[in-house]
């Protein structure tokens, strides 16, 4: 009876519960960090100059798409699927050849790059993007998986809404997050119910984390119901036969 008793102890699901009621609060933001390139990330580069050949060499699949005018079932779309960041850090691009950019935030490496550019062509216009920038939300929330992001800016709190929202289960002050940077793993708990999460330097997600919602005790135990039911049958059975050797005693 006390391990059901305990499960049905009362839980705080309300996040950053101890914000304040009434008001607006302005702070300002000191945690946001823009995401860095890292060795196995994979980058979508286009470079735009004033010269449309330049443009044809250095975009990825271009050229490709071009030289098979013939037609063997390859498109643009299907080529054109960016630059590999790899263990050393570097991507292999069309006549620079080997480039570092991990470690580097978008704007530094679009910043290197059109410095490099600019000794091959005119007034280069370079954009990159992360294009397997993604998180992996788990346990329990409505809809578990791996979600992309395309604004390359996500914080904890809308990856778990975009995974549907934690069940009443999840254990909102304990949220494990799993980083990886280079050959480091970095693993955190974190408070969702402390206003404190706000300044987390683990508040903004980077490429690849994964979030893990941990399930409570009642979970546990709805899981393991047929143990439950036994426990729950076996304290009746015992409580009835107290019972009938208490009332066969007062009737002696």
């Amino acid at each position: 009876m006390l391990i059901i008793l305990n499960s049905c102890s009362t839980r705080n699901l309300i996040y950053m519960s101890d914000l304040h009621q009434e008001g607006a609060i302005t702070e300002k933001i000191q945690n946001a960090r823009e995401p860095r390139i890292q060795p196995i990330d994979l980058l979508s580069i286009t470079v735009s100059t004033l010269n449309p050949e330049s443009n044809l060499l250095f975009n990825s699949g271009v050229l490709a798409s071009i030289g098979n005018s013939q037609g063997q079932g390859n498109t643009p779309s299907q080529l054109n699927q960016g630059y590999r960041v790899d263990n050393n850090g570097e991507i292999n691009f069309p006549v620079l050849g080997k480039v570092q950019l991990a470690g580097l935030t978008l704007e530094e490496a679009t910043d290197k790059m059109v410095q490099l550019l600019e000794k091959e062509a005119r007034n280069p216009i370079v954009n990159i993007k992360i294009v397997n920038f993604r998180i992996t939300v788990v346990g329990e929330v409505a809809n578990p998986s791996t979600i992309s992001v395309p604004s390359e800016k996500i914080n904890i709190i809308e990856a778990i809404g975009l995974a549907g929202d934690m069940t009443p289960f999840g254990k909102r002050e304990n949220i494990l997050l799993m980083r990886e940077v280079g050959e480091e793993r970095t693993t955190v708990r974190l408070n969702l119910n402390d206003k404190a999460i706000l300044d987390s330097p683990y508040f903004y997600l980077q490429q690849n984390d994964i979030i893990y919602v941990e399930p409570d005790k009642a979970r546990a135990l709805q899981a393991n119901s047929g143990r439950v039911n036994a426990l729950f049958y076996l304290t009746l059975l015992n409580s009835i036969a107290f019972i009938g050797l208490q009332f066969g005693l007062f009737n002696r």
